[in-house]
């Protein structure tokens, strides 16, 4: 039993060694300078206590002025934004139930010396006349620490001190000063200096300055516009227009350019008017407007530019397209512009590339036709040279002309090879297919190409074949019927003959003559006939 008293009692040292003391801390301690206005964060740390509990007041229990925030072992008592009212000795209070309490305080002081000083200057500042300097110094404390130069360039001109002020919250401080503006003050330099030097408070900065310079003010007067390399530069060229003035302080200056109907349009806020490469819309009359806005006086000077050079073609065009349906009502125009003012002609280019004048500027076609298709050019021209530039007009129309060419011309055998061709102009190029008429009446799509042959004749390839040309704007179709004679069985008998058909005159007769009279004869009428070439042959 012994033995156990005292390894109980050892262990109760080692406890008691391990445990820490209670202790408590204030961050920030003892003493704090807070700006009025600023956030301030005081903390109150405990250790060796489990569970501690915190309080905060003032030593001369005023309102505390913060928001107090308890956690397990800290109490944080936040100011935001730092006001009069929390000028004071904080006090913490931490209780830890078997271990007592304590209790520990901070101070804080307070100061308000926030931005720099704001000058403000009579707004008539001319030579020979007197001039207001006002420096204001916002939200300070305490004042009666306040100390105020004004000085120009590096004379001072005027101090003020503010001992006898017993303010008990922040106050903005204005020193007023009025001087004799000379002409040699202009560029100088006016300067408020505003000092919060309190000697105990450690903050920073204590010392506040601001500057604005002194200005004679007169102007504009004397404006000028200089242009470079002239006022009339070749198309393509650079152009300088700077405008020049005397003013002080210095004109804003507003460029603009008259346009039609005496209405202005507005460039640029520059005194260079800078134009890389100016074209033959530049020309005009250009203003340089200076306006001196303390003076509030305006003055204008003008230039006329006028640019030169050979013509350049701003608008080729078809109306209501390039492309266009045979029967529209199509015009083509162009337009040039350069200085002299161009000789305009506008001209369709023949298929032989010969050119084929037109009016000039303008060609209108009230119903336009396909062979008025084709490419058109416009040429503009004067003594410093000449432009062109082409364009084409795509007239689209149904198929015409269609026309079916049997080959051989000369008389057929049966057994032989016969070939038709189908031929149509058409824009788009027509599609050319092939029918046959059946002993129904009926018409059968056998071919889909401009030619057919039929190799190895024989008489079922008799009867009517029908050429169908066809595009989005219409259709032409031509027809041709085809005979087959079959041969006799004696050696006597007639010899069979191929005899093809067209619907109005005939081919295949051995005379030269006959043939190109039935050729003609087929192309007007849109078919041919062996039978009637064999009769006239007769």
């Amino acid at each position: 039993r012994k033995i156990k008293v005292e390894k109980a009692a050892e262990l109760l040292c080692v406890f008691l060694f391990v445990v820490k003391a209670f202790e408590m801390e204030i961050i920030p301690a003892e003493r704090i300078v807070a700006q009025i206005g600023d956030t301030l964060i005081l903390t109150c740390n405990t250790t060796g206590c489990a569970s501690p509990s915190f309080s905060w007041r003032t030593q001369m229990d005023s309102p505390l002025g913060g928001k107090v925030s308890n956690h397990r072992t800290y109490s944080t008592l936040t100011m935001n934004p730092v006001s009069i009212v929390n000028s004071h000795s904080y006090l913490c209070t931490v209780i830890c139930d078997e271990r007592g309490k304590k209790e520990k305080s901070v101070k804080v002081e307070l100061y308000s010396f926030p931005s720099d000083p704001i000058i403000e200057i009579s707004s008539s500042l001319v030579a020979g006349e007197s001039a207001t300097v006002s420096c204001k110094i916002p939200d300070v404390y305490p004042s009666d620490h306040l100390e105020v130069l004004i000085k120009k360039d590096e004379h001072v001109l005027h101090k003020e001190y503010f001992l006898e002020d017993d303010s008990t919250n922040t106050e903005t401080k204005i020193v007023t000063y009025t001087f004799h503006l000379m002409a040699e003050d202009a560029g100088k330099e006016i300067t408020c200096v505003a000092r919060l030097p309190i000697a105990d408070m450690d903050f920073e900065p204590k010392e506040r300055t601001s500057s604005q310079k002194l200005n004679a003010n007169f102007g504009p007067q004397n404006t000028v516009i200089t242009a470079s390399p002239s006022n009339s530069p070749m198309e393509g060229d650079s152009l300088n227009l700077t405008c020049v003035t005397q003013s002080n302080p210095p004109a804003l200056i507003v460029w603009s350019k008259y346009l039609a109907e005496e209405s202005i349009q507005h460039l640029i806020k520059n005194n260079v008017l800078s134009i890389p490469h100016v074209h033959f819309n530049d020309s005009g009359l250009y203003i340089c407007e200076v306006i001196n806005l303390v003076t509030n006086k305006t003055e204008k000077a003008t230039v006329d530019v006028i640019i030169q050079g050979a013509p350049v073609i701003t608008k080729l065009s078809i109306e209501p397209s390039t492309t266009v349906q045979e029967g529209e009502n199509v015009s083509i125009q162009c337009s040039a512009e350069s200085n002299p003012p161009p000789m305009i002609i506008l001209r369709r280019k023949s298929d032989n590339a010969d050119i084929e004048p037109y009016s000039a500027r303008s060609i209108l076609f009230p119903s336009v036709m396909f062979q008025n298709g084709g490419d058109y050019e416009c040429v503009a021209e004067n003594k410093f040279g000449n432009s062109k530039s082409e364009i084409t007009l795509n007239v689209k129309y149904g198929p015409k002309n269609t026309i079916i060419t049997v080959f051989p011309t000369a008389a057929l055998k049966e057994g032989e090879t016969v070939t038709m061709k189908c031929t149509s102009s058409g824009n788009p190029a027509p599609v050319i297919s092939w029918k046959k008429k059946k002993a129904t009446g009926e018409s059968e799509k056998i071919y889909k190409n401009a030619t057919i042959t039929i190799q190895n004749l024989k008489s079922q390839d008799l009867g009517l074949y029908e050429c169908e040309a066809y595009n989005q704007f219409g259709k032409e179709e031509k027809a041709v019927k085809l005979y087959v004679q079959a041969r006799l069985e004696e050696p006597d008998q007639m010899i069979p003959l191929i005899i093809a058909f067209s619907s109005v005159a005939a081919v295949a007769v051995p005379a030269v003559a006959i043939l190109i009279y039935v050729s003609r004869q087929a192309k007007i009428n849109g078919s041919y006939s062996l039978v009637k070439a064999l009769r006239l042959k007769v």
